[in-house]
């Protein structure tokens, strides 16, 4: 029994590093949060000044919840997306949806073995076919208004707190407590690399339950229908659209 749980705690952790490998981009050096800012925030600021100045306040915030309908393989894939608990992630990929940047996209990454992981996309690389398969799960989206790839701070809200947690996972802010939102089966959640504010456009779809990112990865919503498209879902298949079909007014630019 003692071996059985060392070997299911080192797949985990093989799991864990291979998600953190496939994120955006591995050699980022730069984050969207770089002055770190967190959930409690100085407190010889005011809560408007922090607003006002962090790298935060030009992010797209969806200020409640949406519906995005995915197609893939000829089907239908429906997310609720959260920004109730992820306002900043949820915004950011309804705003991403809302773009079109997810139409065409392939799904670069799918991992089954030895036990279902995810379904990962979202890579803007992807809609070129000439770009390897080797190369992508190394993009983001570049946003024409700067010219430079958007980047979003790690943001997970401890389930009773009041807000959410940013710039940190819940190990290195020691928080105990379980997240609101949890990675159960249908999950989505966004993939980084090994810099908790290096999230930009790619994706992930959680095939089981896995405990063992929650803290670490920032879920923002989960599939409502649809399910067993995604169980099918090949590496290289493509979203072939995707848009928002209710809530589209609670995202704030």
């Amino acid at each position: 029994m003692k071996r059985l749980k060392i070997r299911q705690w080192l797949l985990s952790i093989l799991l864990a590093c291979a998600l953190i490998v496939a994120g955006c981009d591995g050699s980022a050096t730069q984050s969207a949060t770089s002055d770190n800012v967190n959930a409690v925030g100085d407190p010889t600021v005011s809560p408007v000044a922090q607003a006002q100045n962090s790298p935060m306040s030009n992010l797209p915030k969806l200020e409640g919840k949406a519906t995005v309908e995915m197609t893939v393989n000829g089907s239908l894939v429906t997310i609720e997306v959260d920004g109730t608990s992820a306002p900043i992630t949820a915004g950011n990929f309804i705003d991403l949806v809302n773009q079109g940047v997810y139409d065409g996209v392939a799904f670069h990454r799918v991992v089954r073995e030895p036990q279902p992981f995810v379904v990962q996309g979202g890579d803007p690389q992807s809609k070129n076919p000439k770009v390897p398969m080797a190369q992508l799960g190394t993009g983001g989206f570049i946003d024409p208004a700067t010219s430079q790839e958007r980047y979003i701070p790690l943001e997970i809200q401890p389930a009773g707190a009041e807000q959410p947690l940013y710039s940190q996972t819940f190990d290195e802010a020691r928080i105990k407590a379980q997240p609101k939102l949890k990675h159960s089966r249908g999950a989505v959640a966004m993939a980084r690399s090994r810099l908790p504010d290096s999230a930009s456009s790619q994706f992930y779809f959680a095939l089981a339950d896995l405990p063992f990112l929650d803290g670490s990865y920032a879920v923002f919503g989960y599939v409502t229908e649809g399910m067993d498209v995604i169980d099918q879902v090949q590496q290289g298949d493509r979203i072939e659209s995707a848009k928002v079909t209710a809530g589209l007014d609670n995202l704030k630019n």
